[in-house]
């Protein structure tokens, strides 16, 4: 992680025009404040989809068990501003909606799934 947040301040927030969204969560085992940086896609007012591809790796990222085991400490910073949120992972269509507009708007974002087997999660994240 010290890699994307070294990133994420030389940038100014931003990857690839986008701003980054701090992800601050508590750990499912140790019960430890966690912070990941993450792509958002912004879902209407303050309210963020993201996407626990991690890479298309065979696992989901820690964050995505930790939204799970702890929903209610969940927060965002993006642009500088913290917001308390509610993660909901997206089911059925509206999931496949979301990962449609995902990839249109980050064509990479597909090579993650012909990398798993698992559905990849989208999760959108509504402040409080």
């Amino acid at each position: 992680m010290g890699v994307a947040r070294a990133i994420h301040r030389l940038t100014g927030s931003r990857m690839g025009g986008r701003p980054l969204l701090y992800l601050s969560t508590v750990g499912a085992k140790s019960g430890q404040r966690r912070t990941a940086v993450v792509m958002p896609f912004p879902d209407g007012d303050d309210a963020w989809l993201i996407v626990a591809s991690k890479g298309g790796a065979a696992t989901h990222p820690s964050w995505f068990y930790n939204l799970a085991a702890h929903p209610d400490q969940v927060e965002v910073e993006v642009d500088g501003r913290k917001t308390a949120v509610t993660p909901q992972t997206l089911t059925g269509e509206e999931r496949a909606t979301a990962w449609q507009r995902i990839t249109s708007e980050r064509p990479n974002y597909r090579s993650y799934e012909t990398k798993t087997d698992r559905q990849i999660p989208v999760v959108r994240l509504t402040a409080r």
